[in-house]
């Protein structure tokens, strides 16, 4: 079959563990062939750079998801709170929302929160040099994101051990292929995960005062905008999302990002050469290895992408992880350069949906590499990496390293 042929006949509801362990030579195929292509289910799939940059920009996208997903997920604890989400709403639900949570998000509050960044850094290096091998993902990569992101909740320590697996099933549920099995332990997720929040939301009503420095949830809870505060719905379920996307995206661009340097020792040894690159490197880390694969809208009026008529009502995925790829925009896209200049990637989206935690991200990923690699002077992988083997969201379940 020719690629021409092949590209035609993909189906983005019906890929496998192949694809999910290495898309980049499906994505490139596809942007050469058929850049706007139609699954059988009638979606479309969008992989050239403009193409995705002008969905995530263009006024009649639609990011609402409250009739997409009921197929999906039904009446389900999972329906409710991916459709409550500030990142499957639009305007002016969307807006109210997005205020009201960029509370947890200003500058003064991050100001606050990079020295608690590069604390929390130092105390796991101390440890991990002692170890001398150890798991980049579960022992380094989420224990930065993970702690940071639940003192802004006031998540107790006891509890913080959960999330990870909360966050893998809740956020797997929006692959294009989920097992029975699968959806079922994230409904009870979604489930668990509400009760803890709404104990602790019910203790932070009682005392407003008593949060750490850092911590945004009182702000959350009595915070208004235009006179208007989150229900208690959109409190807990945005909660919620604020703690799965706040530490599981940025974990994966660490444990991405160390993994890019270890396999590119040029790159690698260009950065402790020029420690200032740290910049520009997670930059190339978000470019080459989006955390984020796949985005989604439905147009909301008749719309061309390229040549290609897209009808209203045509619901898009937006392959992030193609786009960031295309050469149209970068040049030699599929080769790593940590000194990238510029680097116009499309990892927090842009537009009105552009990720509200990227300034966060960025310091949590400068912090976190730019010391690793400053605190080893050597680092390699100490057995088989294991991808999670998820299309939409891409990082390490597993990564095995030996430093000294």
């Amino acid at each position: 079959m020719s690629d021409l042929a092949t590209a035609q006949a993909f189906d983005l509801n019906a890929i496998d563990d192949a694809f999910c362990q290495d898309p980049f030579p499906t994505y490139r195929m596809l942007r050469e062939h058929d850049p706007v292509h139609q699954n059988p289910d009638g979606s479309y799939l969008l992989t050239r750079y403009a193409d995705v940059a002008k969905s995530f920009r263009h006024p009649g996208m639609s990011s609402d998801k409250t009739v997409a997903f009921k197929p999906k997920f039904g009446d389900s604890p999972l329906y409710v709170h991916h459709t409550t989400s500030l990142v499957f709403n639009d305007p002016p639900i969307h807006t109210r929302v997005r205020k009201l949570l960029a509370a947890a998000f200003t500058p003064r509050k991050l100001r606050e929160l990079e020295p608690v960044v590069a604390r929390v850094i130092d105390n796991l290096l101390i440890d991990l040099a002692d170890r001398g091998s150890f798991d980049l993902v579960e022992d380094y990569a989420l224990a930065l994101p993970t702690q940071v992101i639940s003192d802004m909740l006031g998540i107790p320590l006891e509890h913080r051990h959960r999330l990870r697996g909360y966050a893998s099933l809740i956020l797997g549920a929006l692959d294009p292929v989920v097992s029975a099995e699968n959806m079922q332990a994230a409904n009870a997720a979604v489930v668990e995960f509400e009760v803890l929040l709404e104990e602790l939301i019910a203790k932070r009503r009682e005392r407003p005062d008593e949060g750490e420095i850092g911590e945004v949830l009182a702000a959350l809870i009595f915070g208004e905008v235009d006179g208007e505060k989150l229900t208690a719905v959109e409190l807990v379920q945005n909660c919620i999302f604020l703690l799965n996307a706040g530490h599981e995206t940025t974990a994966n661009m660490v444990a991405n990002g160390i993994h890019m340097l270890i396999t590119n020792p040029g790159e690698m040894q260009r950065l402790r050469d020029d420690p200032a690159l740290i910049d520009t490197a997670v930059e190339e880390f978000l470019r080459y290895q989006s955390p984020l694969q796949i985005g989604n809208r439905k147009a909301t009026e008749d719309v061309e992408f390229g040549d290609t008529p897209v009808p209203a009502g045509a619901f898009i995925h937006c392959a992030i992880a193609a786009a960031n790829r295309d050469p149209a925009e970068f040049d030699d896209p599929e080769n790593v350069d940590i000194g990238r200049t510029p680097n116009r990637h499309l990892a927090f989206s842009v537009g009105q949906h552009i990720c509200l935690g990227n300034t966060l991200g960025r310091i949590e990923g400068r912090v976190a590499v730019g010391k690793f690699v400053e605190k080893f002077t050597a680092i390699d992988l100490d057995g088989p990496a294991q991808l999670n083997g998820r299309a939409r969201f891409r990082g390490f379940d597993v990564l095995p390293v030996r430093v000294s």
